[in-house]
């Protein structure tokens, strides 16, 4: 068939030209719009300008064809071959492409918005300042593609396949590259807030200057990276690994890191405000400074000597464990849960719930903190809502007494390497001690928990410290004993002279002074 008989019979209104061959033939303007070329051999062809929307073009082969600044808008391209063909400015938006072979490509400046190209071959293609806006490229292959200065806002990018790609100065905003391989890719200046990253595989990208605020990177895989000036703020970096990873001057304000491996990783002059510092692997961490001013501004800044960083940077976070001695009931589990939102709303300390463990016999709640020196205020607070309470806050009291008795004994209070030292200790307690008067008067959920048998059970209040050291703050003498007459055990200790109810078994002062040296951001010796 030549290309006058298909236009002759296209204005006659045929509309399937199913498996026709018009190889090298010059179709450039014309007007095709819903014609059914599925199967045809359309290779070499010249479609410059032509208007193709909602066609049919399944299977056919367009190798080396020239499209640019065609209307291919929301055309059928399932399975077609494109390799090397020229979509420059062509408009495939809403187009489907699945399974489509665009290797090498050409559709600079083309419009993909939409477009569905699952499992789509764009290996090497060209595909600079391309709007691809929430098109579908899951599984796809673009490998070693050049998509730079693309749009890309919220694409689906699954598992597809981005290694060696350039994707400098994209934006991939709410884009999802979970679990997707981008080895070796630049991704430098490129925008990628709010994206998940979760899973990727970014080991060796460049990513040096951009912007990952708020993004997901949990569990991904960023060994050998170059994070130079990145934004990291809010991102989800838990389980991240950043293994000789190059995070000079990142900016890591109010991330969350738990998990993450930075063995190996450079960090210098990283952001940190509101970041917490534990539970991160630093095994040879490079780092001589960071910022902690809330801007980001250096105007705070902690300097590090030889081995100082890992003091400031440790594995374990401070926790704070209250073991009850008792069964969790459904009417104690929903009264703690809002006798915990009321602390919280007084006591700023207490920034997330605690996590918990329910066994037939026992309930732990689990309180992480983000620093050393909150343990003692905070295990003041958060045992409110138990009979033990008095107690405790007796034993929190006198030990903190034994610590600054220790330091004006022996004079010898050094220099900290943080704002908080061990002289605020006594200053932290006596406000944490104000405020839980106040939650005790104007609380009412603390009242409605407090009167609860699971909340008269014996306790064991357990803190850990970020070198993983514990102290009992708490061990009542009934714990771990069963009476008959559970009631006859609550009303004993409840009367402050009862011998055993109320003993406060106190730890050694040794125990104590050990206990605060191992504060990573507290030096002692005594």
């Amino acid at each position: 068939m030549t290309v006058e008989e298909l236009l002759e019979q296209y204005a006659a209104g045929v509309l399937n030209f199913n498996g026709v061959d018009l190889a090298e033939a010059n179709l450039s303007g014309a007007k095709l719009s819903g014609v059914n070329l599925s199967n045809a051999n359309l290779s070499i062809v010249n479609l410059s300008g032509a208007n193709l929307s909602e066609a049919n073009l399944s299977n056919a082969k367009l190798n080396v064809a020239r499209l640019s600044g065609a209307n291919l808008c929301s055309a059928i391209l399932n399975n077609a071959s494109l390799n090397v063909a020229n979509l420059i400015r062509a408009d495939l938006s809403r187009a489907q492409l699945r399974g489509a072979l665009l290797i090498r490509a050409e559709l600079i400046r083309a419009d993909l918005s939409r477009a569905d190209l699952l499992e789509a071959n764009l290996t090497s293609a060209d595909l600079r300042e391309a709007t691809l806006r929430q098109a579908n490229l899951r599984h796809a292959n673009l490998s070693e593609a050049v998509l730079k200065g693309g749009s890309l806002t919220g694409a689906n990018l699954e598992m597809a396949n981005l290694n060696a790609s350039d994707l400098s100065r994209c934006d991939l905003s709410g884009a999802n590259l979970r679990d997707t391989e981008l080895r070796q890719a630049n991704l430098s200046h490129t925008n990628l807030s709010g994206a998940d990253l979760s899973g990727a595989n970014l080991r060796w990208a460049d990513l040096s200057g951009a912007n990952l605020r708020w993004a997901d990177l949990s569990g991904a895989k960023l060994s050998g990276a170059t994070l130079i000036g990145a934004d990291l703020s809010n991102a989800n970096l838990t389980n991240t690994v950043f293994i000789h990873a190059n995070l000079t001057q990142v900016k890591l304000i109010r991330a969350e890191w738990i998990g993450a491996d930075l063995t190996g990783a450079t960090l210098t002059g990283a952001k940190l405000y509101a970041t917490s510092r534990f539970g991160l692997k630093t095994e040879g961490m490079i780092c001589e400074w960071v910022d902690l001013s809330p801007a980001g501004d250096r105007s705070i800044i902690q300097n590090f000597h030889a081995e100082d960083s890992r003091d400031f940077f440790n594995e374990t976070p401070p926790t704070i464990r209250i073991i009850v001695d008792a069964a969790l009931e459904h009417e104690a589990n929903f009264a703690l849960a809002g006798a915990y939102y009321q602390i919280a709303q007084e006591y700023r300390g207490l920034k997330q719930p605690p996590s918990m463990e329910s066994g037939r016999r026992r309930t732990v709640f689990t309180f992480h903190l983000d620093s050393d020196e909150a343990l003692f205020p905070t295990a003041y607070i958060v045992i409110l809502p138990f009979l033990d309470a008095v107690s405790t806050q007796k034993n929190i009291s006198r030990m903190v007494e034994m610590i600054n008795n220790e330091v004006v004994v022996n004079q010898n209070l050094k220099s900290l390497k943080s704002p908080q030292s061990v002289k605020e200790l006594s200053i932290l307690i006596e406000q944490a001690m104000s405020q839980a008067t106040t939650i005790k008067q104007m609380k009412k959920n603390i009242e409605v928990a407090a009167k609860l048998n699971f909340c008269k059970a014996p306790t064991q209040i357990i803190l850990t410290n970020s070198s993983a050291q514990t102290l009992i703050a708490h061990d009542n003498p009934h714990f771990g004993k069963r009476f008959i007459n559970r009631s006859a055990l609550n009303a004993s200790a409840y009367d402050d002279t009862s011998s055993e109810a109320t003993k406060y078994i106190l730890p050694s002062l040794n125990m104590v002074m050990d206990f605060v040296k191992g504060f990573h951001n507290i030096n002692i010796s005594y």
